[in-house]
């Protein structure tokens, strides 16, 4: 199976089931994975957390810089922490550099209180920022005069422009990541598509029902939608080694023991056990995986497996 890059919002479009991988840090790994065809690369960060993380959007940069073929997005930006106006021209300014291959994915965060009072943003305003980010976001790709005179990115009673614009028309696609009920409303009706994290196929296939009922309730046509997951990877011959390498893993990714949910939440064993859970799925409605490897050393080998064989296995098993 050859993964063939495209545009953003033909990844997230795609019937098709496809992969990326959470991106290394090194321009000559970047490069490994991108000549095997991986179709998205993504980072993450923090500003403020207990583990040693990068900043998304220097994260992100650096990753413009690194990659030529490759969607690459952002997994995700925790958007109420910054300045509505800042975000769109760093995003607008990246797209362009890289050719527009650039989806920003955000979240509310707050599960590190210390990131909001850092960032002077009250933690219980996170959601209502969000919400009035989003569309405020397109406002300002669109490179024409917006006026914003209200709520918690008010820019006073004049036009702002910020310009040039993004590469791609109307600005990159924006996914919604979270695991609750007040995200999926969030994607199903400012998002242009679904990235929710330690799901299991049944929760998975829960909030696609969601979604559309959300979607169908404000009128909205999810023609285009992307539906993705982040999920922690781990396959070895032993499939008992693979859950505990992955439930290290994301004990020290999350700092909680993940032994007893690894079965649930991660997709980890033996490649016929990989398999079988990316089928489970792919049949709940995912049709874009980001793959954060649990061992970053294995990251080409288990690529090589999952293009060659598991991905396209688990479709045609989940088809049938």
């Amino acid at each position: 199976m050859t993964v063939s890059p495209s545009t953003p919002r033909e990844l997230l479009a795609s019937s098709e089931v496809g992969f990326g991988f959470t991106a290394p840090t090194t321009a000559d790994e970047v490069r490994a994975l991108e000549d095997l065809g991986i179709a998205s690369l993504w980072v993450g960060g923090h500003v403020a957390s207990p583990n040693p993380t990068p900043e998304v959007i220097v994260a992100l940069a650096r990753l413009s810089a690194q990659s030529t073929t490759a969607v690459i997005g952002s997994s995700i930006l925790l958007l109420p922490l910054y300045p509505a106006a800042i975000v769109a021209k760093q995003l607008a300014d990246l797209d362009r550099a890289c050719g527009g291959r650039v989806v920003l994915g955000v979240g509310i965060g707050g599960e590190y209180e210390a990131e909001f009072r850092a960032c002077q943003v009250p933690r219980n305003e996170r959601a209502p920022r969000t919400d009035e980010a989003i569309p405020l976001l397109r406002e300002l790709w669109t490179a024409e005069p917006v006026r914003h005179e209200r709520g918690h990115y008010a820019m006073g009673d004049g036009e702002v422009r910020i310009h040039p614009a993004p590469r791609q028309p109307g600005g990159p696609p924006i996914v919604v990541a979270g695991r609750q009920p007040a995200a999926m409303r969030r994607a199903a009706i400012l998002g242009d598509g679904w990235m929710p994290y330690m799901y299991s196929p049944r929760r998975y296939a829960e909030s696609v029902a969601t979604i559309r009922a959300e979607a169908e309730a404000s009128g909205r046509d999810l023609t285009g939608f992307g539906w993705t997951l982040f999920s922690f990877i781990s396959i070895r011959d032993d499939g008992d080694e693979a859950r505990r390498e992955a439930a290290r893993f994301m004990g020290g990714t999350y700092r909680q023991n993940f032994e007893e949910m690894v079965r649930s939440v991660a997709i980890a064993g033996t490649p016929d056990e990989v398999t079988e859970r990316l089928a489970e799925f792919v049949r709940a409605g995912v049709r874009h995986f980001v793959f954060a490897p649990a061992a970053r050393d294995q990251t080409r080998t288990w690529a090589k497996l999952l293009r060659d064989d598991l991905v396209p296995n688990a479709a045609a098993a989940a088809s049938r």
